[in-house]
C-alpha cells in the first residue's frame, strides 16, 4: 500500500512542480492537470508539497522493508 501512496505522491509532486514552473516561464501551466481544470498557482504549490510529503511517506516504507530482509 505504501508503494501506491508514493507513486501518487511522485506524480501530484510532479503535476506541482510543472505547474509552477510552467506559470512562471510561459504564463501557463505544464503538466496534465491543465488540460482538466484551470487550476491557481497556489493549488500547484499546494500539490508538490503534499506530494512530496506522499512520496517521501512511499520512500520510507521502502527503506524499512528492506533492511527487514
Amino acid at each position: 500500500m505504501r508503494e501506491l501512496v508514493g507513486l501518487l505522491g511522485w506524480f501530484m509532486g510532479a503535476q506541482g512542480v510543472l505547474g509552477i514552473a510552467g506559470r512562471v516561464y510561459r504564463g501557463e501551466p505544464w503538466g496534465v492537470l491543465q488540460q482538466w481544470w484551470d487550476l491557481p498557482t497556489p493549488v500547484y504549490v499546494a500539490l508538490a508539497v503534499a506530494g512530496a510529503a506522499l512520496a517521501l511517506y512511499g520512500e520510507t516504507g521502502k527503506r524499512g522493508r528492506a533492511g527487514a530482509d
